[in-house]
C-alpha cells in the first residue's frame, strides 16, 4: 500500500462516515481546473451571498478539499475554516491559506465537525454527497457531481446535517449546491450517463430537503474553459467516458456548455428535520 493510501485508511478510520471522491480525490489538478472554469460570471456565489451573507462573520467550508473556495471566503468573512478528512487534500488546502489571514484548516468530516457549538455563523457544502442519501449507485471512475454510489443512508446524513446544526448560530444557514439534473447541456450528459431518469434523481434530492425545512433556489450559468482539453478533461472526472465522449463528439469545437445548480438553504432556528 502507498504512503497516500495509508494516510487515507486511517482517515477513514478515524472518519468512518467519510467516502473517498475519485473525481477530487484522485484527479485534484483537473479538479482546479473545473473550480476555475465553473461559473465564470459569479452567479452561485451572488445567490450563496444573498441567502446566507457571510461579511464579518464565520464560515465553514464543509468538504473544502484542496481549498479553492477559502481565500475569496477569507477576503470578507470574519474567519474562515474549511473541514477536510481526506489528509491529502487537506495538505493542499492547508498550503493555500498558509499566508491568508483569518483562515485555517482543519481535520473533520459532516458527522466529526471540530468546531464548539454555536461556533459558526454560515455553512457551505459543494455537492455534499456526504448529506443528502444518493439516488443510485456510482460507476467506477464517477465523481460527485454524478451523485450515488458511495453516499450515507438516510440516517447518516441526518447525523450529518445535525452535526452542522450543532456548530451553526441560531439564525446561522447551511447552503448546499447541488447539481440542477433538469436544466443545462451538463444535466443532458449527467442523464447519459445514469441508470435512473433525471426527473427521477430531482424529485428524490428535492423531497429529502424539503422535508428538513430547507428553501430551494435555481441559478443557471455554465462552465467556461480555456480550452478543449480542459474541458474534455474535466467532462472525463464527472462523468463516465462514453457519456463524456459522446458529449465531445458531438460539440466538436465547444470550450463551454450550461449547467445549472440547486442551491438548498436549511436555517438553524427554522424547523430541520421532519416531525416524528
Amino acid at each position: 500500500m502507498s504512503v497516500t493510501a495509508d494516510r487515507r485508511a486511517a482517515a477513514r478510520s478515524v472518519f468512518p462516515d467519510w467516502r473517498f471522491a475519485p473525481n477530487i480525490g484522485g484527479h485534484p489538478d483537473v479538479y482546479e481546473v473545473e473550480n476555475r472554469a465553473l461559473d465564470p460570471d459569479g452567479y452561485v456565489l451572488d445567490a450563496m451571498r444573498r441567502l446566507a451573507p457571510w461579511n464579518g462573520r464565520r464560515l465553514l467550508d464543509l468538504g473544502c478539499g484542496t481549498g479553492f473556495w477559502l481565500p475569496g471566503y477569507a477576503r470578507d468573512a470574519a474567519r474562515v475554516t474549511g473541514v477536510e478528512p481526506d489528509p491529502v487534500l487537506r495538505a493542499r488546502a492547508a498550503a493555500r491559506i498558509r499566508d491568508v489571514p483569518g483562515a485555517e484548516v482543519l481535520s473533520g468530516s459532516a458527522e466529526h465537525l471540530p468546531l464548539p457549538d454555536r461556533g459558526v455563523d454560515v455553512v457551505h457544502a459543494r455537492f455534499a454527497y456526504f448529506l443528502a442519501p444518493g439516488s443510485e449507485p456510482r460507476a467506477p471512475g464517477r465523481g460527485n457531481s454524478a451523485r450515488g454510489g458511495e453516499t450515507h443512508s438516510p440516517a447518516g446524513a441526518d447525523a450529518g446535517l445535525a452535526e452542522i446544526m450543532r456548530v451553526l448560530t441560531p439564525g446561522g444557514g447551511l447552503i448546499v449546491v447541488e447539481n440542477d439534473y433538469l436544466w443545462g447541456e451538463f444535466a443532458g450528459i449527467l442523464a447519459a450517463g445514469s441508470a435512473k431518469p433525471p426527473r427521477e434523481t430531482a424529485a428524490a434530492v428535492d423531497a429529502w430537503w424539503r422535508q428538513r425545512g430547507a428553501t430551494r433556489h435555481q441559478v443557471r450559468t455554465q462552465w467556461r474553459f480555456a480550452s478543449r482539453a480542459d474541458l474534455a478533461a474535466v467532462l472525463h472526472i464527472e462523468v463516465p467516458a462514453g457519456a463524456a465522449r459522446a458529449w465531445l463528439s458531438r460539440n466538436p469545437s465547444a470550450t463551454s456548455l450550461s449547467c445549472g445548480y440547486v442551491l438548498y438553504r436549511v436555517t438553524r432556528g427554522e424547523p430541520a428535520f421532519p416531525a416524528p
